[in-house]
């Protein structure tokens, strides 16, 4: 007697099925696609399983994906069967993954519909990991036959109309793997044809790495070439597209693709992909970092983490080596000095790509460093051999870039003969720093600043301290010396409040803010800011303070210099507040305020919403 157990869809999969169930999108074969790459998945898995553990059943059958088209009688509806030889699954297993895994990807391809209503689901099924279900645009039922890879599991079977249940129950198979036979729906009876089968394999899944064999005949329809080992002028763009796609079920173009091929001094195939994004999606068919080793065109380590460094983790892609043993262990992989030899090459050519990249396509680069900058910063804080490679791949927004980046290189070439530092700004926001006092000197000098407004900025900048002979210098340090100005150009002090009206303004600066700060002073260089904070000379770690604050680990506002500016009207207009009303409220209101708004500028301030109330106390005595 046959025992049948009835299981409901979860919600968001009937939601699916309804939808795919009722299509008539246009291209409906990529449902075969979609089981293409699932039965490679399961291929994939079961190698894996079989290099550490040879207890499997069918230890020794081919790795292989069968279509057949069973002939039909007449009247009776077409079917499609496709078998794979992979991992298998059990009853459970079965009702796991058809029945309830597949929530969160029906959930987030239902928005993505949703949120588009131009948008083909055929165009993006595979990236929701609900590929699988693509098979109800053509099926009125289907039928999955599967025994797992563990010798003493049972044969189950999963039968499903599309509508809100599903049934599972024992079934017959002496082999390994799944099977899934397909009933098509009449307006779908085209694709029970193998010469339509053959194209469509040819089409999606040329580069599955398994063979795909279709028809009675049995014959290959897959080229199953390793396109890493053809030479990179017998490739074409879209064979690259293809091959990336299959790979990583990333449905965006990669942002670079690095193809070659060498010989000496060590034999070499490596096809290599930068992507759009630095986090692979959540269903995304390659889930852990590291590049597929190959050997003798045979797959050795799925993830191999020792050919790129850290800080290069998210290149993804193929190298092959005929000089490593196909019985490498990884114990030695990762001792194996070939590997080193390999490893080396691989890193340089990717970073060449990177910096062709840079120089011949400014735009597209500027994408690439904004989603993988913080990857080459890392680097450089991890890495104490990295700093020549990357720092000429370094991209900031300056003073003078006009809302572009610009490279380390473009900054030297652009300094005047008579500068011989370069400069950086340290924030929070570009907006910021662009309004940063500690601008005035070298807007007046016509001398460019870098804006550091990347968190990780302050860790790096300590394994900065010069650039092609060039020492880096932060602009809020005291003893910065800056070229003289022309006499044109020179700021004027005697229109500025006299001595000792001023130095009324700086007691009271000194008294107010007492020992939240190290001195109070007169600015040599201020022009349009009334004050700004510099950092003593003897302070040590003022890069991390910003750090501090942002991790909140014992932070407390560093003590700074105050410099004030005695040409700027809101200064002179505080002195006469002192002057004609000493104990005027305004007076203290305003200088706090001053204070608190250059810290804030300084990416300082522990929590800029404290300034509010004072900021409403000063406008409300600002309008009595």
């Amino acid at each position: 007697m046959t025992t049948q157990d009835s299981y409901n869809f979860k919600t968001e999969v009937k939601q699916l099925l309804q939808i795919l169930v009722h299509s008539l999108y246009k291209d409906r074969d990529i449902f075969l696609r979609e089981l293409i790459s699932n039965a490679s998945d399961a291929m994939t898995r079961l190698h894996f399983e079989t290099l550490t553990n040879r207890d499997v059943l069918d230890a020794d059958a081919e790795l292989a994906i069968h279509i057949e088209v069973p002939e039909a009688a007449e009247g009776e509806p077409k079917r499609i069967i496709i078998k794979d030889s992979g991992l298998g699954m059990t009853k459970d297993e079965l009702i796991t993954n058809l029945g309830t895994i597949a929530q969160s990807g029906a959930r987030e391809f239902l928005s993505k519909l949703g949120a588009d209503e131009t948008l083909d689901p055929s165009d993006v099924i595979g990236q929701f990991g609900v590929g699988f279900y693509s098979l109800f645009m053509v099926a009125e039922e289907v039928r999955v036959i599967s025994r797992s890879y563990k010798k003493r599991a049972k044969a189950a079977a999963w039968i499903s109309d599309g509508s809100e249940k599903f049934r599972v129950e024992p079934a017959d198979k002496e082999d390994r793997g799944t099977e899934i036979q397909i009933t098509l729906k009449k307006d779908a009876e085209e694709f029970a044809n193998e010469w339509k089968l053959k194209q469509i394999v040819k089409k999606h899944s040329d580069f599955v790495r398994y063979p795909v064999y279709v028809g009675d005949s049995q014959e290959q329809a897959n080229r199953q070439e390793s396109l890493w080992r053809k030479s990179p002028s017998e490739v074409e763009a879209d064979e690259y597209k293809q091959f990336y796609q299959q790979m990583t079920m990333d449905f965006e173009e990669p942002v670079a693709v690095v193809h070659f091929r060498s010989d000496a001094p060590v034999n070499l195939r490596a096809l290599l992909f930068v992507p759009q994004k630095r986090e692979p999606g959540i269903l995304a068919a390659r889930k852990e970092p590291g590049l597929m080793l190959y050997s003798h065109n045979v797959l050795i380590d799925e993830y191999n983490t020792d050919l790129l460094l850290n800080w290069l983790s998210f290149v993804d892609g193929v190298v092959d080596s005929e000089d490593l043993s196909l019985n490498v262990s990884r114990e030695t992989v990762q001792s194996n000095r070939i590997m080193r030899q390999l490893a080396k090459t691989v890193k340089g050519r990717a970073l060449r790509e990177m910096k062709k990249l840079a120089k011949n396509e400014p735009e597209k680069y500027a994408g690439f460093w904004t989603e993988f900058g913080r990857a080459f910063k890392e680097g450089l804080a991890t890495d104490l051999e990295a700093k020549e490679d990357v720092l000429p791949l370094f991209r900031y927004y300056s003073s003078k870039s006009d809302g572009k980046l610009t490279s380390l290189d473009e900054y030297v070439a652009q300094m005047p003969e008579s500068q011989e530092e370069i400069y950086y700004v340290l924030g929070d926001s570009v907006k910021s720093v662009a309004n940063s006092p500690h601008l005035d000197p070298f807007k007046a000098r016509d001398l460019e600043v870098l804006y550091w407004v990347d968190p990780i900025d302050p860790f790096v900048s300590p394994m900065l301290a010069e650039y092609k002979g060039k020492k880096l210098r932060n602009v809020d340090d005291a003893g910065l010396e800056l070229p003289e100005l022309d006499e044109t150009d020179e700021v004027e002090t005697e229109d500025g409040l006299p001595e000792a009206d001023f130095n009324r303004v700086i007691g009271r600066f000194v008294t107010t803010l007492g020992d939240r700060v190290t001195e109070v002073r007169a600015s040599k260089v201020l022009k349009n800011s009334p004050i700004r904070l510099v950092s003593p000379e003897d302070e040590t770690n003022r890069d991390m303070q910003r750090i501090q604050r942002i991790l909140d680990q014992n932070y407390e506002v560093p003590k700074k210099i105050v410099e004030v500016n005695r040409n700027h009207l809101l200064i002179a207009n505080l002195y006469r507040l002192i002057a004609d009303s000493p104990d005027d409220k305004r007076i203290n209101l305003t200088i706090e305020q001053l204070y608190d708004s250059a810290l804030v500028q300084e990416g300082l301030h522990p929590n800029p919403t404290e300034m509010v109330p004072r900021i409403q106390q000063l406008l409300e005595l600002a309008t009595a």
